[in-house]
């Protein structure tokens, strides 16, 4: 079953490398949606796709990468949308 999730990840996650980390696990588990570092030093992430591999997405990002340090991944839970076609990582200009 399709389903879809944002994330609000806190701690040492930004100048990480956590969200190639995130892009990463998402293209091995064919999620679609985006990772993108926000103004007050979290990182979020908003995917869809099957159950279980949204559900493997969160344990990773409550992980991280090597040099990050995750305090907080608050969880909400989506509609599905269908709208994304691929994971993409949200760079600001």
């Amino acid at each position: 079953m399709k389903k879809a999730i944002r994330l609000s990840i806190s701690g040492n996650v930004q100048g990480v490398f956590f969200r190639q980390f995130v892009k990463e696990k998402a293209d091995e588990l064919r999620l679609q949606g985006f990772v993108k570092n926000l103004e007050n030093g979290d990182v979020e992430v908003v995917a869809e796709g099957e159950e279980d591999k949204i559900k493997e997405l969160e344990k990773n990002c409550k992980k991280g990468p090597k040099f990050s340090e995750v305090k907080q991944v608050k969880v909400e839970k989506k509609d599905y949308s269908g709208k994304f076609k691929e994971f993409r990582i949200i760079r600001f200009i």
